[in-house]
């Protein structure tokens, strides 16, 4: 039996490209919830009898999954878990703002040209309290679900299969994510109930479609970062609690 790797997690430790990744997962996190809200995309086509249709942020909202198994299998869980808390916090504040502007006082000529009604038909549910809490609470579950799974099945395969652990984590994170999200959603009238299957089935399939496509650029980043950062983090003595910092 392989014995397992001896470490410990210097927290005071400088990465080359930890900042940067957690910068592109925010950012990735909150264009993809603005064009959540801004636009349902129609394929053109059913699949099962189900039309195939999708919100805006569907296109990229699978990158910040790919971005987390990297943070994951690189860095190890409990930094993971500072970057999800950091992207839920920005996430937050993205809402707030978009509720301070609603809540703001138009210029004449813009609401000449644009106007109250627009800005709520397209950007208001960033303000709403069905998205903001549909979107949090189907971040978090969803990310803290993935995170911890490839963790778990790091542990077990003793670092093999990589694309077993991508692909497993995500199939379970993109389930969870997807059906607490349009669920809250079609709750609060955000979507409407008819779209609810449409909405679930496309937006996994597509998830779950983009990350076992971009497996080979996964493998890439997941071995250049490893050799660059010096660190291949196996999370045995973690504790696994998304509530706590230790």
């Amino acid at each position: 039996m392989t014995a397992r790797p001896t470490q410990t997690m210097d927290r005071n430790r400088q990465f080359h490209y930890f900042d940067l990744i957690m910068a592109a997962f925010v950012a990735v996190l909150i264009v993809s919830n603005i064009a959540s809200s801004a636009k349902i995309v129609d394929w053109g086509f059913n699949l099962f009898g189900v039309r195939m249709a999708f919100d805006g942020g569907t296109l990229l909202f699978p990158v910040s999954y790919i971005f987390g198994d990297v943070l994951t299998e690189v860095y190890g869980y409990r930094r993971s878990r500072r970057v999800i808390w950091t992207g839920f916090a920005c996430l937050a504040l993205s809402s707030l703002v978009f509720w301070v502007i609603s809540r703001l006082p138009g210029e004449a000529a813009w609401e000449g040209y644009a106007g109250q009604d627009a800005f709520n038909a397209i950007l208001g549910g960033m303000s709403s309290g069905g998205i903001v809490l549909a979107s949090l609470l189907g971040y978090f579950s969803g990310e803290f679900s993935n995170s911890f799974i490839l963790a778990k099945m790091k542990l077990l395969t003793r670092g093999k299969w990589l694309w077993m652990r991508t692909i497993g984590s995500t199939l379970v994170g993109e389930l969870v994510d997807t059906l607490v999200f349009i669920g809250i959603a079609s709750l609060f009238s955000v979507f409407p109930w008819y779209l609810f299957l449409t909405l679930v089935l496309t937006n996994y399939l597509f998830k779950c479609g983009v990350e076992a496509l971009m497996t080979p650029a996964t493998y890439r980043l997941v071995g250049w970062l490893k050799y660059i950062e010096k660190e291949d983090y196996y999370d045995y003595d973690t504790n696994f609690n998304p509530f706590t910092a230790a």
